[in-house]
């Protein structure tokens, strides 16, 4: 018997958004000088680009590293608190959104300097 599970809350990208996506996408393939990013980084950036719509940046950051973050950032040509909110539609699904509520400096978390509070998997959706 199958599980069921929670329905995303992010509607589905309109056409246009899905454009404009997909040219983002194709835009970073196309631009990154040959040599510079391994495939599986370019992978990976693009995909923490595509969970951002529905997670926000603060999730990611808190799922990622600062250099981690820093050089996907890079890769995209984009600074993700300057492009997403601070939470997307589906953040309250993740266990790293629950850690960053749970806790009263969300800089302190990201650098270690305070702990969480909850014994969360921050990478468990």
């Amino acid at each position: 018997m199958a599980t069921k599970h929670k329905a995303w809350k992010t509607p589905l990208a309109t056409p246009a958004q899905a454009h404009e996506r997909y040219a983002f996408i194709d835009n970073v393939v196309r631009s990154l000088p040959s040599g510079q990013y391994g495939i599986d980084e370019v992978e990976s950036a693009l995909g923490m680009y595509l969970l951002a719509h529905h997670l926000g940046w603060k999730v990611l950051y808190l799922v990622h590293s600062k250099k981690t973050i820093r050089k996907y950032e890079e890769i995209l040509g984009i600074k993700l608190s300057e492009v997403f909110d601070e939470f997307g539609p589906d953040a309250e699904r993740t266990n790293a959104y629950k850690i960053i509520k749970a806790v009263s400096n969300f800089w302190k978390l990201v650098s270690g300097d305070e702990k969480s509070p909850l014994e969360l998997d921050k990478r468990q959706i």
